[in-house]
């Protein structure tokens, strides 16, 4: 659900206190566990450590996240790719296959006349 237009955004007040009056050149990596807090335009070039339940992800904030959350730039589940035994094998055939073409272009380069 939209957050009310006349509430404002919701930015964690001890997220603000630890960055207030510093320089993000000077300051290093800010973990927090604050998700849901939207970024501020005073956030703009500092690096946060996000918690993601498992690990804090790094995160620089530019101009263009202004207006998110912290939480849309720490993804909480791994991808693993899909398929299993049957994938992993063609994956490699397809490897294999590539070198195998890669090996055939090199003497062809090598036979071409010089001028």
């Amino acid at each position: 659900m939209a957050r009310s237009l006349t509430k404002g955004p919701f930015v964690e007040p001890k997220l603000l206190k630890k960055i207030e009056g510093k320089k993000p050149q000077t300051t290093g990596v800010i973990n927090t566990w604050y998700r849901r807090s939207q970024i501020s335009p005073e956030m703009v070039g500092f690096k946060f450590g996000v918690h993601n339940g498992k690990t804090h992800i790094e995160v620089l904030v530019t101009e263009d996240m202004v207006g998110h959350r912290l939480g849309e730039f720490s993804p909480t589940k791994k991808f693993v790719r899909h398929g299993g035994k049957m994938q992993k094998e063609l994956e490699i055939k397809k490897k294999e296959s590539e070198i195998a073409a890669a090996k055939a272009a090199k003497p062809e380069a090598a036979a071409a006349p010089k001028k």
